[in-house]
């Protein structure tokens, strides 16, 4: 890339950077006020509901995968033969 290039190229950004300055400086609009106090008022987060599996629960799904591994079991060693 020549020299000349790069210069145009540098003073085509520094004119876009001027043009944008003077449209912010041009804005006298009052600051937004601010509220007195910088700490939000949050409301606590909930509780979450936890699940609680019964003794029922429980056996159901130990017995379900007693047969679910037997079944395996059961494939593997037929696969074996």
């Amino acid at each position: 890339m020549d020299i000349q290039a790069i210069v145009k190229e540098l003073k085509r950004e520094r004119d876009r950077l001027t043009i944008a300055i003077v449209a912010l400086e041009g804005t006298d609009l009052p600051p937004t006020p601010r509220k007195a106090s910088s700490v939000v008022d949050v409301p606590a987060p909930r509780a979450k509901k936890r699940r609680h599996l019964t003794a029922e629960g429980r056996k159901r799904i130990s017995d379900m995968m007693k047969k679910r591994w037997a079944e395996r079991r059961k494939k593997a060693s037929k696969g074996a033969k």
